[in-house]
């Protein structure tokens, strides 16, 4: 019961600084609330005696100093256990806001004591309001030395029954609807605005459980946090979904509560709800209207300002890149010009559902006015993806538009903005993406252009290198070279690292650095690495077939590769080609290191178990850590060429070259030093204890016929002694 009030309570305090309708509704919690209360209270809920005289005294800073057996009777505590306390301990625990009543008093000039009512603790941990007389006593000299507290429990303006039928009143004439349920969740009780906002009459619910009324449109976490309500875990507020009598949906802000008995068992939960269906659809139109164009349904400049300004905000944070892209549609004003504006207006809704298909789900699509669109991509991986999804849109508007038996053709020109690179707000980013659609209008080579001409010309090298390697690969442009591994021991090739090559046509021999990049963004990383593996098998089977024996060749492998069905694909190529596991090592990167590690080293573990070694290739360049070589089945470390470079002179990579040998050896793992290309930078490595080296000191990467003749003349490394 002391629970219930202290509910009331509660609901008081929230109810303090509301106005208006917040307000009413408080105010009927609280009323419901006292009812229930009121209801489930039995005499011996309350202390068995309370003494109108009850005392006690405090020193000056707040210690209690003299308990009079009517504060014990009043608050539960014996003098033994409060003397000696501070006056703190009779406060309730969120009575922490403001002064020490009886330490901070203030009384009316000709009166010596200050009266003020105030909530207390009792032992039991009910709540208490009470009355206390605050009066100072002083010594013989006069001086202040503590207080006389006079306590006397507050009583009710009405009496309870009065309070009773009051508040039962109040609940029944409630614009709310009230539920109340027993322990064993039946109802026991509805108000007259339950019947009238749900069809359900009493006689129909009284003994049911409320499950007759879930619409099974609220999910399981909802009904999670109502059962928690209702078994006591604190009320729960929200907004959900009710069903009617006659099967209506309609959403409803709900309070739900619970009742304890005087043992502190639940006894009643209860809930009121308020039937919100004409401000969800008052506050949805209005949403509607302020947000979205009427014509296409699209989002307007409103709320693509909001959703790009969002982004903006994230980009600042993070670093990342957006772009927001403004398309001009062409002919628009001709054709609704020469069949009318209904036309015109269903081509633009046209469009924006063709743009709307070519578009991610999470990119903004927007009609700003006229024949204006507006696309946001809220987050790009490179600043030229843009380019890539204007080529999208453009070519989606290629073929006719079907209109009402009108086959229409349009075009369009669109102007692209980075942001945080152009502009660091929306009209800014609009203003320039108008600029450079203008351009593309006048434009002969491209119908797209970027604000920045740099950026511009980025991303037409950009399509221009992607194209042109899908051609490649269809026109066998493509070639493996392969660089030996060379052993510090022997000075025999022991190994091979395959590299991709591209000789173009016109413009010779391409850079895997300008490449392998946009293979990277595009995807198309995907199709070259299952070529390299392809024609790296191939080989291999041909050197068999003439009878040369070959030592393992390394493959380099993309993470966009490393997939659970890589071990899968490999295994079907090795099979096709009958080359053996130990034939081909596997070449991953650091930054592999850190995506998902129990799904990566589930896929190492099987590469491993097929017979493949795996090596760590630019090592030091990324994510180095021993966490990783001590958890991935990594046999062999690449010491990167930027920390070969500068030995035997440079300090700094002599140490970094050390301690990386140094750690590969107490980790049983084979070491490899790349871009070798002096004598000096091979005696350091060896002396070092370096396992192998591959550079320019022995041989650069050469086409599979030289490396052959290589393995048949036994070329070996002569090792100069200084």
């Amino acid at each position: 019961m002391l629970n219930a009030i202290e509910h009331c309570f509660e609901l008081s305090r929230q109810a303090r600084g509301l106005q208006g309708a917040a307000l009413d509704r408080k105010l009927s919690e609280l009323d419901a609330a006292l009812t229930l209360a009121r209801l489930a209270m039995k005499p011996a809920d309350m202390p068995a005696v309370i003494d109108p005289g009850a005392t006690f005294e405090l020193d000056l800073t707040g210690y209690v100093t003299a308990w009079s057996a009517g504060a014990e009777a009043l608050f539960g505590y014996a003098a033994g256990e409060v003397i000696g306390q501070h006056v703190l301990c009779l406060y309730a625990e969120d009575d922490d806001g403001g002064d020490i009543a009886e330490l901070f008093f203030s009384h009316t000039p000709g009166d010596p004591t200050a009266r003020t009512e105030v909530r207390r603790r009792h032992k039991s941990g009910g709540i208490l309001r009470v009355c206390l007389d605050i009066a100072l006593r002083h010594d013989a000299g006069g001086d202040p030395l503590g207080m006389l507290v006079r306590v006397a429990e507050a009583g009710p303006a009405l009496s309870a029954q009065d309070q009773i039928k009051l508040h039962a009143r109040i609940i029944e004439d409630s614009e709310q609807g009230v539920l109340i349920t027993d322990a064993h969740e039946r109802i026991v009780s509805i108000n007259s605005s339950f019947t009238r906002i749900t069809g359900y009459t009493p006689a129909e619910l009284i003994g049911q459980t409320p499950d007759l009324l879930r619409s099974g449109v609220n999910d399981a976490e909802f009904h999670a946090k109502v059962r928690a309500a209702m078994q006591g875990g604190g009320p729960w507020r929200g907004e959900i979904i009710g069903r009617r009598k006659n099967g209506e949906l309609f959403p409803q802000s709900v309070t739900i509560s619970a009742v304890r008995d005087q043992s502190g068992r639940i006894s009643h939960t209860f809930s009121l709800f308020s039937d919100i269906s004409v401000h969800k659809d008052a506050e949805a139109r209005m949403q509607r209207m302020a947000n979205y164009d009427p014509l296409t349904g699209l989002p307007n400049l409103c709320l693509l300002t909001t959703l790009v300004g969002q982004a903006l905000t994230e980009t600042k944070r993070s670093g990342d890149h957006g772009a927001l892209m403004v398309v001009e549609i062409t002919r628009i004003g001709a054709i609704s010009d020469t069949l009318g504006h209904d036309i015109g207006n269903g081509l633009l809704c046209q469009i924006g559902r063709i743009f709307r298909q070519v578009l991610r789900e999470g990119d903004v699509l927007a009609r700003l006015d006229g024949h204006r669109f507006a696309v946001a991509l809220l987050q790009v991986e490179k600043r030229e993806h843009a380019g890539i999804v204007a080529e999208k849109l453009l070519a989606a508007l290629a073929a006719p538009i079907l209109v009402a038996a009108h086959s229409l053709q349009v075009g369009a020109h669109i102007g692209i903005t980075v942001y945080n690179e152009d502009g660091a707000d929306v009209p800014t980013l609009i203003r320039y993406a108008d600029v450079a659609a203008a351009k593309a209008a006048q434009s002969i080579e491209s119908n797209f252009l970027f604000y920045s001409e740099e950026m511009n010309q980025r991303a037409k090298e950009h399509l221009r290198i992607e194209s042109e390697l899908r051609q490649a690969l269809q026109q066998h442009e493509l070639q493996l070279y392969y660089q030996p591994k060379v052993s510090l021991r022997s000075g025999r090739i022991v190994g091979a690292e395959a590299l991709l090559r591209w000789r173009h046509p016109v413009r010779g021999m391409v850079s895997p650095g300008v490449f392998i990049p946009v293979a990277e963004e595009t995807g198309l990383i995907h199709n070259l690495g299952a070529w390299v593996l392809e024609e790296a098998c191939r080989q291999i089977s041909a050197w068999r077939d003439a009878n040369l024996i070959t030592p393992p060749v390394a493959i380099n492998l993309s993470a966009r590769q490393f997939d659970s069905e890589l071990p899968k694909r490999i295994a079907l190529v090795l099979d096709k080609h009958q080359v053996q596991p130990d034939q081909i090592n596997l070449e991953i990167t650091e930054s592999l290191l850190v995506r998902g590690t129990d799904k990566v080293i589930a896929i190492m573990n099987e590469l491993v178990a097929m017979g493949m070694a795996l090596a760590l290739d630019d090592f030091g360049t990324g994510y180095s850590s021993l966490a990783y070589l001590k958890k991935f089945p990594i046999s062999t470390l690449k010491i990167d060429r930027s920390f070969v470079i500068g030995l035997p002179y440079e300090e700094n990579d002599c140490a970094i070259a050390r301690a990386i040998v140094t750690m590969a050896q107490q980790l049983r793992q084979e070491i490899v030093a790349e871009g070798v290309e002096t004598p000096e930078q091979m005696s350091f490595l060896r002396e070092l204890g370096c396992d192998q080296l591959q550079g320019y000191l022995f041989s650069q990467p050469v086409p599979a016929a030289e490396f052959a003749a290589m393995l048949r003349e036994g070329k070996r490394l002569a090792f100069a002694t200084h």
